[in-house]
């Protein structure tokens, strides 16, 4: 009977960790410029919008509904921009355009 429970309650966990590798998309490969998921597209395609983060700086920020992605705002000499478009930890700009995927949130 205990050995029946542990399988049980193995055999789901077993199922989750194998959905982690890869997340169904097969290997990600070197171009990280090309958005491996669902709608497949160059991420260009995408409308990126501005997440300030709690010191007050900028972070490029695009959400393709099943996908997000964020990658800090920095100036030509790699310094972060900081440029107060917004109160910190809030998201401006339509970061989820681009996209037909739906997203709830």
């Amino acid at each position: 009977m205990m050995k029946t429970v542990k399988l049980a309650l193995a055999l789901p966990i077993i199922g989750l960790l194998a959905a982690c590798e890869g997340g169904g998309h097969g290997a990600v490969g070197a171009d990280k410029t090309r958005d491996r998921g669902t709608d497949k597209k160059h991420l260009s395609q995408l409308q990126a919008g501005i997440w300030i983060d709690p010191n007050g700086c900028d972070h490029w920020i695009i959400d393709d509904g099943v996908e997000g992605y964020l990658s800090q705002r920095l100036d030509k000499f790699g310094k972060p921009v900081c440029s107060g478009v917004g109160p910190a930890t809030v998201a401006t700009g339509n970061f989820k355009g681009g996209s037909s995927i739906p997203d709830s949130l």
